[in-house]
């Protein structure tokens, strides 16, 4: 049932322009890469489940081939009032890829993932999501550990989520959910040997 009041076309049209899923670029095992930006993904009054199904069926798998492919989920900034949809939303559209699609999917790099979802993935995860892919997620606490990853400079990284990579230089416990969004003073590093807060910072 579409709960938008936008035709099926405006919706298409809104997602392109958003910009939500996009193919670029390939990891370092060669395979193509589907970038999903979290905070991009439009509000449910605006966009219907069905809407994003069918924009995926159409505009994202077949340019996907019948090769692996990796995902770059990003999760900066979203927040569960605003721009996260939900996971019944997100376990229905993942329930929706064609069985050949996931079949193909070989790895997910979860970017910038919160304690809350760390734990609710660990705890839900493997009962959620069908086909393995729990086993597949990899946490990347950094943009400069997605590289270890990931192709540099062939895929697109917007800016705020290096903002908040430059933020987490200042507020060390944020990798690890600790700290609440209320401004407070600066937290000196936690680690004092630049290759061992280096090596925290990528744990997966």
């Amino acid at each position: 049932m579409n709960s938008t009041n936008l035709s099926d076309s405006e919706q298409h049209l809104l997602i392109e322009k958003l910009q939500l899923f996009k193919i670029q670029g390939k990891d370092k095992q060669g395979r193509k890469v589907l970038r999903i930006v979290g905070k991009l993904f439009p509000a449910r009054r605006l966009v219907s489940v069905e809407c994003l199904n069918k924009y995926l069926e159409e505009k994202i798998f077949p340019r996907l081939g019948k090769k692996p492919f990796s995902v770059v989920y990003i999760h900066t900034d979203v927040q569960r009032g605003e721009n996260f949809p939900g996971i019944s939303t997100l376990r229905s559209i993942y329930e929706a890829i064609p069985s050949n699609v996931k079949d193909n999917l070989e790895a997910v790099y979860f970017v910038h993932p919160g304690l809350q979802s760390r734990l609710f993935l660990a705890t839900f995860g493997r009962f959620l999501f069908t086909g393995g892919l729990y086993s597949k997620l990899k946490y990347v606490s950094r943009v400069e550990c997605l590289w270890e990853h990931v192709k540099r400079n062939e895929i697109e990284i917007p800016e705020f989520v290096y903002d908040h990579d430059e933020e987490m230089e200042y507020r060390p416990m944020m990798d690890f959910g600790l700290e609440s969004d209320h401004p407070r003073g600066y937290c000196g590093p936690i680690v004092d040997s630049p290759v061992a807060m280096y090596s925290m910072r990528c744990i997966s």
